[in-house]
């Protein structure tokens, strides 16, 4: 027992070396929510002559990755995902339109022959030929390109500083280049001065940008030589600047699509990293007092645990290069939650050895509590590790975070509570101050809720039709909600465009959305965020009719700063929204599996049941307050979803251990005992999520207040229907069971045989048992 405690103690010791020096060294990867900028999200399709496979998606990225570079932003980021999209990473920048417009453009540039005018409506007479408009919207036909973007080696804006004349576009040639220019013009300059002929259009995807004529100096069938050219057109700074940028950058290998754009304001990041950072302190520090308060001295040692899980899922964060979104702030704090789940339900089994021995052995009684309550915690935490990779899978964006910091932080809870809290506790329960005073301990007594369910010794499964029908008026009054009011999809699974304004003056909702119909915007939907925002959402709109939005609301509420922006491909929204059925459903049928194994089938379908039970409430929920459904809700639905299974694995795993030792007992009292035996575990546990998610849900900031709630609402229908509607359809479906007992097995604690408190043999409900 020595050596393994010495074990975990240096193994212990280590990992919090290991985080310290992982959080001293390196920082996190903010996400684009966090420290403001736009995000673009690009998808490769297929042109007549190249499919848009790995290969071409690579070589479109390395083109990106110039135009990005000339852009002249800040630390960009741009990344393949998956085979055929881009990811380009913007930070600061606030005005979307030029990026996309630089990146979404596939720069196919070509220099032409003018065969002549052409007549309005004309079409190509000859293969490789076309007829497209000059700048002044005249026809021209255009013979086949002799020159492309190949042969083009530099491009630079300038202005004529001489003769006044505006922007133009240098272009230096290189090898071929050169010889192909100089055929090319000087084919030109054979015809007269004034004819169409003499003119050599520069087309860049499909559009004719410059087609200047030949100078009269150039002499005929030699051309302009030099290997150097300039395309005048009366561009702006910002136009020629864009146009040598494309030039520069090269063709693409396939088109683009845009098809996500998200736009965070500096502002609302610096805001989301505070609001968070409170509510994680100011939640833990509840929590901890509260744990303190219940359990003591092994109380205060968990908070230090709790203080290390926060130091050790930092550093696996930071280590691990994964980026920090504002809903993986979210499922940081949020683990927090789960690491109190395993103290308490260590505590709490080490309450009962302690009882069951008659007051004796301290240090034997947390041993086994850690030991018996392996099994829950384990299965707990699997469950939500199922539901934090079913989010990175079939999430994006900032949600896909949160699934990858809840991972994280699950795994970082269960190294906080199974090492360094049983290192910190063994350690304590072993000086001969604290066994002369056991009461300083917190584990010395049963606890007020386990007095009080002493005194009553109620017979919850008495009346377990009763609680079904009561889950299930509640199913069917919740599910009302989403027949009456219907779900109000985000733009994320409906695609569009929503854009969040923080205004100087007040705006009233109404105003907003006549003048936005009167601007060409009737289908526009405006409505109040926070602290007098104002939020627009749309089904389709452009970069261009973005800021003619952002212009109308500026003249109704003065100084306009845009919060947020987020633009949804259809295709997207549709992949989005396809992708989230789908992870709800893995999500119940992988629970349904892991449960199937781990328990009996009668089991993991009550705890299915149930688990379907919260996702139709909550989401009836979110449906009568007119809530969005949206990427946000998905994450808390399935952290719901591994809450529930959470809660119904607890109650579960005492049925089974009950079970074994007491077969021949009917398998209600036995359930109804389990039920009455975790009580404390799920009053304790709740009670700790609850500070945090409502410091979050008050302290959070507006992103998060949604969330928060959901988990909130999810926590108590959870708490109730692992009692009240799994269990009861456990009793149910065992009754029409012809599935024997599980075999006897050897107790893995005194108290499994059904001494709890008085180690004397007696039962629950014996004379003077205590639970």
């Amino acid at each position: 027992m020595k050596r393994a405690t010495l074990v975990r103690a240096l193994l212990a010791l280590a990992v919090i070396a290991l985080s310290v020096y992982a959080a001293v060294t390196s920082s996190p990867r903010l996400g684009l929510d966090l420290r403001g900028g736009t995000q673009i999200v690009l998808e490769t399709r297929d042109s007549p002559t190249t499919e848009a496979d790995r290969e071409a998606t690579d070589r479109t990225l390395e083109v990106l990755r110039r135009r990005v570079d000339a852009l002249g932003v800040a630390e960009p980021g741009i990344a393949r995902s998956g085979d055929n999209r881009i990811i380009v990473e913007l930070p600061g920048l606030q005005d979307p339109r030029e990026a996309a417009d630089v990146l979404g453009r596939t720069a196919q540039l070509t220099f032409h022959p003018v065969l002549g005018a052409a007549a309005e409506g004309e079409e190509a007479e000859e293969e490789g030929e076309r007829v497209l408009p000059d700048a002044s919207g005249r026809p021209l036909r255009l013979g086949p390109a002799e020159l492309t973007g190949e042969g083009v080696e530099d491009a630079e804006a300038a202005i004529d500083q001489q003769t006044g004349g505006g922007w133009y576009v240098t272009v230096d040639l290189r090898g071929g280049g050169e010889d192909a220019w100089a055929e090319l013009t000087g084919q030109a300059a054979c015809s007269p001065p004034g004819d169409p002929r003499r003119r050599v259009a520069i087309v860049l995807d499909e559009e004719i940008i410059s087609a200047p004529q030949v100078d009269p100096s150039v002499a005929c069938e030699r051309g302009i030589t030099g290997g150097s050219t300039q395309i005048t057109g009366g561009f702006s700074q910002e136009e020629a600047k864009e146009l040598a940028l494309l030039i520069d950058g090269g063709a693409l290998p396939v088109p683009v699509e845009i098809i996500e754009q998200r736009t965070v304001g500096p502002t609302l990041g610096e805001e989301a990293i505070e609001a968070s950072a409170r509510a994680a302190v100011i939640g833990t520090a509840l929590t901890a007092l509260f744990i303190i308060a219940v359990y003591r001295l092994l109380g205060a040692l968990a908070a230090v645990a709790l203080a290390c899980y926060g130091l050790i899922s930092y550093a696996a964060l930071t280590a691990l290069g994964a980026t920090l979104t504002l809903p993986g702030l979210a499922g940081f704090v949020l683990a927090i939650g789960m690491a109190v789940d395993a103290n308490v339900l260590v505590f709490e089994r080490a309450r009962e050895e302690y009882a069951a021995r008659g007051g004796k052995n301290l240090f034997r009684a947390l041993t086994e509590g850690f030991r018996n309550a392996f099994s829950a915690i384990a299965d707990s935490n699997v469950t939500t590790l199922l539901a934090a990779g079913l989010l990175f899978f079939f999430a994006s964006g900032p949600v896909r975070g949160f699934g990858v910091t809840l991972s994280i932080g699950v795994l970082a809870s269960m190294v906080s509570a199974l090492l360094i809290t049983r290192v910190l506790t063994e350690f304590a329960v072993s000086r001969d101050a604290v066994r002369r005073r056991p009461g300083l301990t917190g584990i010395a007594g049963v606890g007020r809720v386990r007095e009080w369910i002493n005194r009553r010794e109620p017979d919850l499964m008495r009346r377990r039709r009763r609680w079904l029908a009561v889950s299930l008026a509640a199913v069917v009054l919740a599910g009302s909600g989403i027949v009456a009011r219907g779900l109000d999809f985000g733009v994320e699974f409906t695609g569009g465009r929503l854009i969040e304004y923080s205004t100087a003056t007040p705006v009233d909702p109404e105003q907003a959305r006549s003048a936005l119909a009167e601007a060409g915007f009737p289908r526009a939907v405006v409505q109040t965020s926070g602290e007098g925002d104002l939020s627009v959402r749309t089904e389709e709109l452009s970069n261009d009719e973005a800021a003619e939005v952002a212009e109308t609301i500026e003249e109704l509420g003065g100084r306009t700063e845009k919060v947020r922006d987020e633009l949804i491909g259809p295709s997207l929204g549709d992949e989005l929204r396809r992708g989230a059925l789908i992870a709800l459903g893995v999500a119940l049928a992988a629970q349904m599996l892991y449960l199937a194994v781990r328990f009996r089938w009668t089991f993991s379908v009550g705890a299915v049941l149930a688990m379907v039970h919260d996702v139709l409430i909550l989401i009836g929920i979110f449906a009568w307050l007119g809530k969005p459904i949206d990427g946000v809700f998905l994450a808390a639905l399935l952290t719901v979803i591994g809450y529930s299974v959470n809660d119904s694995v607890v109650v579960f795993d005492r049925v089974r251990e009950l079970w074994a030792a007491r077969r021949k007992e009917p398998f209600a009292r036995i359930a109804n005992s389990a039920i009455l035996q975790t009580v404390p575990r799920t009053v304790n546990t709740g009670m700790g999520a609850l500070f945090i998610l409502a410091a979050l849900a008050l302290l959070g900031g507006d992103t998060l207040t949604d969330f928060a709630l959901a988990l909130l609402i999810g926590i108590v229908v959870g708490t109730w229907s692992s009692m009240f509607t799994a269990t009861p359809l456990a009793i149910e479906l065992e009754a029409r069971s012809s599935a024997p007992p599980p075999r006897p097995a050897r107790s893995r604690s005194s108290a499994a045989a059904g001494r709890f408190g008085t180690g004397d043999g007696r039962r629950p409900g014996d004379s003077g048992a205590q639970v």
